[in-house]
């Protein structure tokens, strides 16, 4: 990786070759006019008219634009880790490519960031979109995925947000993960605020999103909610069903005896239907214990065999010191002698 740039706008973008132009004079009037070290990083997600072109124009006359071509349309969230992983600036900023963000909100975006954020979510609060097919399910999805992540947005689906780079250390992006980015990092502890921006109306090309995608949203949310649940504990979440099952079993089973000391046709059957319903429930308890015991496994080989912790450190006061072994060795006393390091340490600090 080349040296690391203080600041890095990652734009995906498909069949948006209108846009193109007068975006990146917005972007580049308002970075320039920023006077910080930054990079563009355009990424093509597999656009089918003359985006590429364009990009590949823009890139020849400005030396901080780098431009991402992926092999076929991939989706939002694999063209902004497409960015990610070619930029190099320690502050990340994503924004759409549809002239609908203002790159004016940039500069408020990274005020705010240094304020001791980790994450700036921007809020579309005057969103420029049509009611029925996109406000409205955009206002249910947000609050519905606040109150499952509690995580409290007004906005989750505004692209224009800035991060720290240090998040993705922790969060890997796969599926349609872009829209959750915030509540994924919350998982880690990251510190998020919420900030209005600017919307505009589309002017050129159309929209790639439709109200299908509320049905997408509602299935990564029921995975987002396993894993901040029970993604280093995955035990807990089908065991306690497992076990429920099997306690439902024994109930069906103990009816099911007790049936068949009455001796009636109707109490016979009766037994016979409790203990079906006795087999089926002791089946699907015992699945649940096993699909439990095997993620255990599957989460303890991820963990191992990658050396990743399942916690986070943030810093450590006083920092740590490394005393070599033969050094304690000849101390008199290992105590003694890291109290007065530290002491020097804190002494030299206050100098």
């Amino acid at each position: 990786m080349n040296e690391v740039k203080c600041l890095s706008v990652v734009i995906p973008l498909y069949n948006e070759e209108e846009n193109i132009s007068p975006l990146h004079q917005r972007l580049e009037s308002c970075l320039q006019s920023y006077g910080q070290p930054y990079e563009i990083i355009y990424v093509d997600d597999g656009s089918d008219d003359a985006t590429f072109l364009e990009l590949q124009g823009v890139a020849q006359k400005n030396p901080c634009v780098r431009v991402v071509q992926l092999s076929r349309n991939f989706g939002q969230t694999a063209a902004i880790s497409a960015g990610i992983a070619h930029s190099n600036g320690a502050i990340l900023i994503f924004m759409d490519g549809d002239l609908q963000n203002d790159p004016q909100d940039i500069p408020r975006l990274l005020k705010k960031l240094e304020e001791g954020y980790d994450v700036v979510s921007g809020w579309r609060r005057q969103r420029q979109d049509a009611r029925f097919s996109r406000k409205i399910p955009s206002w249910l999805a947000n609050r519905l995925i606040s109150r499952v992540t509690g995580v409290y947005l007004h906005d989750f689906g505004c692209t224009l947000k800035a991060y720290r780079r240090q998040i993705f250390q922790h969060v890997r992006l796969y599926g349609e993960m872009h829209r959750f980015l915030p509540a994924y990092a919350a998982l880690y502890g990251a510190r998020i605020a919420e900030l209005e921006v600017a919307h505009y109306p589309r002017r050129f090309g159309n929209s790639k999103y439709g109200i299908s995608r509320t049905i997408r949203v509602v299935l990564d949310l029921l995975r987002l909610k396993f894993q901040a649940s029970f993604d280093t504990k995955p035990m807990h979440g089908f065991g306690i069903p497992g076990l429920l099952w099997l306690l439902l079993s024994g109930v069906c089973f103990l009816l099911a005896s007790i049936s068949r000391f009455k001796l009636s046709k109707q109490d016979i059957k009766h037994s016979s239907a409790m203990g079906s319903n006795a087999i089926m429930c002791l089946g699907f308890g015992s699945l649940c214990m096993f699909i439990g015991l095997l993620g255990e496994l599957m989460m303890r080989i991820y963990y191992e065999t990658q050396g990743r912790k399942p916690y986070v450190v943030r810093q450590v006061i006083p920092p740590f010191h490394f005393y070599p072994v033969q050094n304690v060795l000849k101390s008199k006393s290992f105590v003694t002698d890291v109290a007065e390091n530290v002491s020097e340490t804190t002494m030299k600090q206050e100098l």
